[in-house]
């Protein structure tokens, strides 16, 4: 997520008016450029944990799953309502498709050696 953070501060240098106003100030202010580029990424950072939590608030508003009048009891048929599809047993290994190879090769090159007796 830091790899993300850093590649938007510096997309924003490059291609925003508003991030790269920024970015100025800070070195305006007298901070060295990758102390600057902290600031942004720290400002960008902010913004993302504010949506974040704008985002998990109205999803409390909206119940589980995030979907209006969802409930807590599962509706699958087969399943019962305390079992959870990763509290299934495995299938087992897959059968195998390809047909086993030669058990030996054997090369154009090779020839039986002749000797003189």
């Amino acid at each position: 997520m830091n790899h993300m953070i850093h590649i938007a501060a510096i997309s924003q240098i490059r291609l925003d008016p508003d991030g790269r106003a920024y970015y100025r100030r800070k070195r305006a202010e007298g901070k060295k450029p990758l102390e600057a580029i902290r600031c942004l990424r720290r400002r960008i950072s902010d913004a993302l944990y504010r949506q974040l939590m704008a985002d998990a608030q109205e999803a409390a508003k909206t119940g589980p799953g995030g979907h209006c009048g969802a409930s807590q009891e599962s509706s699958a048929v087969d399943l019962p309502p305390h079992i959870d599809t990763s509290d299934q047993p495995l299938p087992g290994p897959a059968e195998q498709t390809l047909r086993p190879g030669p058990s030996s090769r054997k090369s154009h090159c090779e020839s039986p050696l002749i000797t003189a007796g």
